[in-house]
């Protein structure tokens, strides 16, 4: 790799993971996202302020410029950020920027209703955190449900954080007692998690729907059951027609556009 490559992918990185110290991003920023189906604008939301400067620093670098919709489905959402559609990135920085990830940033407030911008993620076999991809989001298209659906919903989203909860605190414990190096039986890590456990269940309660929510879902859709273990840190303000438009596309395998669907441009508007 010549000199020049290499200065670049280590300029990046710093400008990327020195993101979560970054400051003075004015309030409410609102981004263009360029399509060749149409523009969208989305609002990036102050509460969730890793996501959202790791998200403008990356426009302003131009790495979604000429990234493609590589993933869609209808009445589920539509899925861009890989660098390694984007031609311009050579593989290495390509291969680079898919391999950082930011930690989870959960709001109740903060759900995926129609139009909602959330982080893409790695599963939780392979990542029991539930970090996000560094690059990858996608919008949501949804669809609308009723009170049985969601009520239904509800105990699968509570069932599904639970579960990671438990994994997460048995790879802490697990993780610390390696550390340690001290011979600790299975049965005594077990005792240990399950204890953590209780105590999480006791002081957070199970999952459930504010009736906010429930009427949003209701009434104009969204994506409900990825509530509670994906980031949402966005919303589209303009351009749900672009994203109805994009999502009804005709696709192939691994829910990819037959015709290609590019983002020209990313650019911060205020």
């Amino acid at each position: 790799m010549n000199i020049a490559v290499r200065l670049f992918v280590y300029f990046l990185l710093h400008l990327i993971l020195t993101s979560c110290r970054a400051t003075g991003f004015n309030n409410d920023t609102v981004i263009l996202i360029n399509t060749t189906a149409g523009d969208i604008k989305v609002r990036l939301y102050n509460e969730t302020p890793l996501h959202r400067d790791n998200f403008i620093n990356l426009v302003k670098s131009g790495v979604y410029n000429g990234v493609i919709f590589h993933r869609v489905i209808n009445e589920f959402m539509i899925q861009a950020g890989d660098p390694s559609t984007n031609s311009v990135l050579t593989n290495y920085q390509a291969d680079t920027l898919s391999r950082y990830t930011i930690p989870s940033e959960f709001h109740k407030d903060l759900y995926h209703k129609k139009g909602a911008l959330a982080a893409a993620r790695e599963g939780n076999n392979t990542n029991p955190f539930m970090r996000s991809s560094g690059t990858q989001f996608y919008i949501v298209q949804g669809k609308k449900y009723t009170d049985e659906d969601l009520s239904a919903i509800e105990k699968k989203v509570d069932s599904a954080i639970k579960q990671s909860m438990f994994n997460l605190l048995l790879k802490e414990v697990s993780d610390s007692v390696r550390q340690s190096e001290t011979a600790t039986p299975d049965a005594v890590i077990q005792d240990i998690v399950s204890t953590k456990m209780f105590e999480y269940l006791s002081t957070v309660g199970d999952f459930r729907f504010s009736a906010e929510q429930s009427d949003v879902y209701k009434s104009i859709g969204g994506t409900p059951f990825l509530d509670g273990t994906y980031t949402v840190f966005g919303e589209v303000t303009e351009g749900l027609d672009t994203v109805d438009k994009i999502a009804s596309s005709e696709t192939g395998y691994g829910d990819k556009p037959l015709s290609e669907i590019k983002i020209v441009k990313m650019k911060i508007l205020n």
